[in-house]
């Protein structure tokens, strides 16, 4: 496999797409002050003793650095803060420990899963927040163990789901490609989980930086103009520019983005899971038996 002569870095091991091309700012397409500031970042955190070997790749480092537009100082301010983070929050722990018995039963009232890839080969994940019933969703769990799952699940989206991924496809894969169905919902149900939105919001922008890929939000109902100039604020640009806002007309656009077997029959696609789609953890992490 040729290096991309163009770039400052070559390209990462493992591929095996010959037209993989990879984005801006990303092993194989770095200019040369994107590189010097890959390894002074690098120096810096092992310089200070926080450089961990197994978590902080040079791809992984590439994604806190294009989170701040390069700015070697404020990307590492970013990791010595999730370092910090990672230890009050118990996030080694939640790896080793953390069990999730009412994942089906919370599946009922709030269903949240990741489910086979998009074109581009990334993990799909969906979010049902219209069928969220708070009652009977905080009678089987807490906030607390919702964000502990949320955290399990990025974890295990960047240390099994991406990898398994960028096998299948051929090039890295480093980010998801969301759809958040919002059929139903109501403000006074939104406002009753707000909290665990926003801090579920802060956890991926802040302490998994540069995930999101595609956003498409679904059924989005006339009033969702008001929750969006809610949350909106609280989002960098480049987030915002990944986000689709669609009303019930989206099934095009969702299959434009999404091969029709890989989609969910109530999205409109031909897919339909033993079971249910919502509990098959279908994709290339899960190879059928």
């Amino acid at each position: 496999m040729s290096t991309n002569q163009a770039s400052a870095s070559p390209l990462p091991e493992g591929v095996t797409d010959p037209n993989y091309k990879p984005p801006p700012g990303r092993l194989g397409n770095l200019t040369v002050p994107q590189q010097h500031a890959l390894e002074k970042l690098k120096k810096e955190l092992q310089d200070g003793g926080i450089f961990v070997p197994e978590r902080h790749d040079d791809a992984t480092l590439l994604r806190f650095l294009r989170a701040r537009k390069f700015d070697v100082e404020k990307a590492k301010v970013m990791i010595i803060s999730c370092e910090q983070w990672r230890k009050e929050f118990g996030v080694d722990d939640i790896l080793t420990t953390f069990d999730f018995p009412e994942k089906e039963e919370v599946d009922k009232y709030y269903p949240q899963y990741y489910h086979k890839t998009d074109k581009e080969g990334r993990p799909i994940y969906v979010e049902r927040l219209g069928l969220l019933d708070i009652k009977a969703l905080y009678a089987i769990t807490t906030q607390d163990r919702q964000l502990k799952r949320l955290v399990y699940e990025y974890e295990k989206f960047l240390r099994e789901r991406l990898p398994a991924c960028s096998q299948a496809i051929g090039h890295p894969v480093e980010t998801s490609c969301t759809i958040l169905d919002l059929q139903n919902v109501s403000l006074s149900n939104f406002y009753r989980v707000k909290d665990y939105v926003m801090q579920a919001a802060s956890i991926g922008q802040d302490r998994y930086p540069e995930t999101m890929g595609k956003f498409f939000i679904i059924n989005a109902p006339w009033a969702f103009s008001t929750v969006w100039t809610f949350i909106k604020p609280w989002l960098d640009e480049a987030t915002v520019a990944k986000i689709d806002i669609l009303g019930s007309g989206y099934k095009d656009k969702l299959l434009a983005q999404i091969p029709i077997e890989n989609l969910p029959k109530e999205f409109g696609g031909t897919c339909q899971c033993p079971g249910g789609c919502s509990l098959s953890d279908a994709g290339p992490w899960n190879p059928p038996k």
